[in-house]
């Protein structure tokens, strides 16, 4: 068995009038993908916002060991620093930078104190290779899909020698087959010692990638489970997450369509900053009562 990479012990976090983590445990492999699931307000985003030093040591209780070591990281920096690297759901990239700018931002390249441009470009190429990027390293990102931002995101994560990868929810804002690319990334990350956690709601990608998960609910740990060694089918994890059985996940619904409530057509609308800017073109919908209508960016 893999020798353990993070053990997380007896976590407890509180905010005023709140619990958001109560004696949380953790326990991440040397080398897998480790899964994190939970219903919104479960604890994930704090539990990892402790690990990574965003709630600094101090403001909760609990021990965090990283190859057996203590660590008591005081910011983002200090976690970084020991290889551990966080990825949010929303992507801290700063779109009118160039990629290679992005992924160096505050790491950046110097050669007698000075930005060395030319070594800069040289590994953003090799580092966009090792995310399966083929994209120009001086693209502007307000140039690139939400796809592609993400694996920006991570090879910036390699440019810090990252041991442990944090994605929150990384598929969330992703098409089906950006999404596959990542997950296929996160699998090839792990053939070269990158251990990650994955926090994601998409059981069928968390059964599809990942060694292990842990399920929290309420801001406690309910169980851990090997799917490297257990068959463990969507209805468990599940049924950890909301604390029963669900019989029927996708009740059947009867809905009478009625007449028409809200018709919008020819709607343009401009950025409420750069006025010369149109974010919505000619948009039209037609709702008619007894009907969801969803849209999509």
């Amino acid at each position: 068995m893999a020798e353990v990479l993070l053990e997380m012990r007896q976590i407890t976090k509180e905010f005023p009038g709140v619990k958001a983590l109560d004696n949380v445990n953790l326990k991440v492999r040397q080398g897998e993908i480790h899964a994190l699931c939970g219903e919104n307000g479960a604890g994930k985003s704090t539990l990892m916002k402790v690990l990574s030093g965003v709630y600094e040591y101090g403001t909760y209780t609990g021990d965090i060991l990283l190859e057996g070591e203590a660590c008591k990281f005081k910011n983002l920096k200090l976690s970084e620093a020991e290889g551990i690297v966080i990825i949010h759901q929303e992507l801290a990239l700063i779109p009118e930078l160039s990629i290679a700018e992005n992924i160096f931002l505050g790491n950046e390249r110097k050669r007698f104190g000075v930005i060395d441009w030319d070594a800069t470009a040289k590994q953003t190429k090799t580092l966009l290779e090792k995310v399966n990027l083929d994209e120009p390293h001086d693209s502007l990102i307000k140039h690139i899909g939400v796809g592609k931002q993400q694996l920006v995101e991570i090879a910036k994560a390699l440019a810090k020698e990252v041991k442990l990868l944090i994605l929150d929810e990384p598929t969330a804002s992703l098409n089906e087959t950006d999404s596959d690319n990542l997950l296929d990334l996160l699998v090839e990350l792990k053939g070269q010692g990158i251990t990650s956690i994955i926090i994601s709601h998409k059981l069928n990608e968390i059964r599809k990638v990942a060694d292990a998960v842990t399920i929290l609910r309420d801001g406690k740990t309910i169980e851990t489970f090997d799917l490297s060694e257990e068959d463990i089918s969507e209805d468990e994890i599940i049924k950890g997450m909301v604390g029963r059985s669900l019989t029927n996940r996708y009740p059947p619904s009867e809905s009478e369509v009625g007449s028409e409530i809200l018709s919008i057509e020819n709607w343009n609308v401009y950025h409420p900053v750069q006025r010369e800017r149109q974010i919505i073109f000619d948009a039209q919908f037609h709702v008619k009562r007894g009907r969801s209508l969803v849209l999509l960016d």
